[in-house]
């Protein structure tokens, strides 16, 4: 009898933000009992939501069971950033060739099947831009060579037909109300959401028969006959099909063995400050212009204005973070804000945390069929809402034989490569971390 058993339960480290700036939530019912249902889908975050949503689409008569082992909004999707980004997030100085510009337009292309379904459920919902903004984002330099490879990604935007606009130093000033960024280069199809509340109201919007169960950890997943029988601390589902959707934690069922690297991210945001303290606009949100540097958000609210600094990367293969780890990135925000914001010295931090990241070798997402009726949808790589709830659509396409073009594009993608053996990996995903941190400087 094939039989998968979680090793371990997920575990968030710090407090996040995003979470503690909305009311307590009260949390849906966890799973009592024994239930049926036609799919069973295991994580409410970004993939396994969008999985719900999709599936519903295809087929409204679908009973679907959603299972989230803690409270909507509170694991890994309620800890990013806040950017569903539709173009490639890298800045790459490498010109477009043919091969590399179909590649962008693909990645072009699921990025926005990606943001059509948030903003779908957004448009449908009547959500607010606190919520959800088609706003757009900003890639953000502080140097020469931030300067330079923002300048060359926007020819390579302009070869693909893509809208953007370049900010010189002075137009970069007025939008941030510093003087310590050199430049900026906008482009308007990002949205921008409050993650955690996001994801708080895209699970309370599904509606019979789709039914989330929170606090409900799914300990097994084992097969019953044609299908599977999924196992909490408090009841079980009978389901002819599964999506996991909880991206790196599949390893802790024992799937993709070498397939994934587990890394954290972390995450700062300050007190609120009065809005007279910083010039510019009150609301903007801006990725680095070399990978691994700083992203930074400022936010404007009732009780004033925030800042988030998003920063500093490790390699942690036991999925877990320890309180030093988090106190040492810490560190690095608190002289990251005060080294772009003079204005603001002497601003604390009022939350601190980090999220979860799963990353193939070779940068490709996992969503196959790992069993029959088993499907996974991993590997979000580092681009998490966006990637996680395309990642998401197309497990759920796959449960039911669907072909889209953007599975067509799935399946025409290569396989994730295994990544080497320990100690190999974990030597080397932390060797490449450093380097590239380094090589990011003071972007």
């Amino acid at each position: 009898m094939t039989r998968y058993t979680a090793k371990a339960l997920p575990r968030q480290p710090g407090v996040s933000g995003w979470v503690a700036m909305l009311p307590d939530r009260r949390p849906r019912p966890a799973l009592l009992g024994a239930v049926t249902a036609d799919v069973a889908i295991i994580g409410a975050g970004f993939a396994g939501l969008a999985a719900a949503r999709r599936l519903s689409q295809l087929d409204p008569t679908l009973q679907v069971a959603v299972l989230e082992a803690g409270i909507v909004g509170g694991g890994p999707a309620g800890r990013n950033s806040g950017f569903i980004i539709d173009l490639p997030h890298e800045v790459s100085a490498e010109s477009l060739g043919s091969d590399s510009a179909t590649h962008a337009r693909r990645d072009i292309f699921k990025n926005r099947t990606a943001i059509a379904l948030a903003q779908g459920m957004a448009e449908e919902h009547g959500w607010g831009p606190e919520v959800f903004s088609l706003s757009g984002r900003y890639s953000i330099a502080r140097g020469a060579a931030g300067d330079h490879h923002l300048a060359d990604y926007a020819k390579q935007l302009e070869g693909l037909g893509e809208a953007h606009r370049l900010l010189d130093a002075e137009e970069t000033a007025r939008l941030t109300g510093t003087r310590s960024f050199s430049s900026a280069l906008f482009t308007p199809g990002t949205a921008m959401i409050q993650p955690a509340d996001f994801v708080r109201r895209f699970a309370d919007a599904l509606r019979d028969p789709v039914t989330v169960f929170e606090q409900s950890p799914v300990l097994s997943i084992e097969r019953q006959g044609s299908g599977w029988q999924v196992t909490t601390k408090a009841g079980t589902v009978a389901a002819g099909r599964v999506v996991l959707a909880v991206n790196g934690h599949a390893r802790s069922f024992g799937l993709l063995p070498r397939k994934l690297m587990h890394v954290f991210t972390y995450a700062s945001l300050t007190k609120p400050f009065d809005p007279a303290l910083l010039g510019g606009e009150r609301n903007w949100a801006a990725t680095p212009a070399l990978p691994m540097g700083t992203t930074i958000r400022r936010l404007s609210g009732p009780e004033g204005d925030r800042i988030l600094v998003r920063s500093r990367y490790t390699y942690n293969p036991s999925i877990t973070v320890s309180d030093a780890a988090l106190a040492s990135a810490g560190r690095v925000h608190d002289r990251k804000l005060a080294s772009r914001f003079p204005d603001l010295a002497g601003l604390p931090m009022q939350y601190r945390w980090a999220g979860a990241m799963a990353l193939t070798w070779n940068s490709v997402p996992v969503v196959d069929e790992v069993d029959q009726g088993l499907w996974l949808a991993a590997g979000c790589n580092g681009v998490g809402a966006t990637n996680a709830t395309a990642n998401g659509i197309v497990a759920a396409e796959r449960a039911l034989g669907h072909l889209s073009q953007l599975g067509q594009h799935y399946a025409e993608a290569a396989p994730a490569r295994a990544i080497p053996p320990e100690p190999v990996a974990t030597i080397g995903g932390k060797a490449a971390l450093r380097w590239k941190e380094w090589r990011a400087g003071d972007e």
